[in-house]
């Protein structure tokens, strides 16, 4: 039998927390920095992200933190926790990186270590990934998104010259979590609505220009699950023209969602080749 070969470990960063600021109440911008940093790039896509590896609750690793290590040595059940962000800005000459998070409480692991972390701390991360970036020649562009797509949604209206036709939605839970971004945004305010409800209702209801739209719709699962069959199927988008996909799922952490997104992805693909008779 032939050996099967190795997993590629991924190839870590350390960046040094500069600052630290709280943007709104559930929104917490941390920038890394340092000369760990001077191998990173990023600038390619607009979506970008890295995945950051926290030590697992109650366990205590040698110094310095080495994921690779741990996954080597230690059991399973011992292994750091991944968490996956979008990378809100990368600053070469400054070497600076910038990442936003979404901060409810003690829940989780990545908002509560954001709300407490101080400078001088270490973050351990891989990447970057990402595959979407506006393009020029797209005729107009659609942006749709909960919190966990803005940071995506805001590198991309950057990108954009002024006079690009651009619809952009980002939900968000009430006036008090908008920023000051681009005017071209529009804010919903769920208000303690179901997450992506509004964001459905503003992309079904939006009279669609003429010409090639180029899409970008991310965030919980389920109501990127909707708004897919619905630009697919009642809007007649061609999928190469579109970036759709689920950051996260209600009722399931990071770990739950990603090992089970691939047969997710596979079921949204079935249910959307029999609604189109294909």
């Amino acid at each position: 039998m032939a050996e099967r070969p190795q997993r590629r470990q991924p190839s870590y960063h350390r960046g040094t927390v500069l600052r630290v600021e709280r943007l709104t109440t559930h929104l917490i911008r941390v920038v890394l920095g340092g000369e760990t940093l001077a191998g990173f790039t990023a600038g390619s896509y607009t979506d970008h992200y890295v995945k950051i590896a926290f030590p697992a609750p109650g366990v205590t690793y040698p110094e310095p933190f080495d994921p690779e290590a741990a996954r080597r040595d230690l059991p399973r059940e011992q292994w750091p926790v991944t968490r996956t962000y979008t990378v809100r800005a990368w600053d070469p000459e400054a070497v600076e990186l910038t990442i936003d998070f979404v901060y409810h409480g003690d829940e989780g692991i990545a908002g509560p270590w954001a709300a407490r972390v101080r400078p001088g701390e270490e973050l351990v991360f891989s990447g970057p990934g990402g595959g979407y970036a506006p393009r020029l020649d797209a005729d107009w562009h659609l942006l749709a998104g909960d919190e966990s797509a803005l940071p995506s949604i805001a590198a991309a209206l950057v990108r954009l010259p002024s006079d690009a036709v651009v619809y952009a939605f980002v939900e968000v839970e009430n006036g008090d979590e908008e920023l000051k971004l681009d005017s071209r945004i529009t804010w919903l305010h769920r208000e303690g609505g179901q997450v992506g409800d509004l964001l459905v209702a503003a992309v079904q209801d939006l009279e669609f220009p003429a010409g090639n739209v180029q899409v970008f719709v991310h965030g919980e699962a389920n109501f990127v699950k909707t708004l897919r069959r619905h630009l697919r199927i009642d809007r007649a988008v061609p999928l190469p023209q579109m970036s759709i996909s689920g950051y996260w799922r209600l009722g399931t952490d990071e770990d739950g969602w990603q090992s089970g997104k691939r047969e997710w992805n596979q079921q949204v693909e079935a249910e959307e080749t029999a609604a189109s008779g294909r």
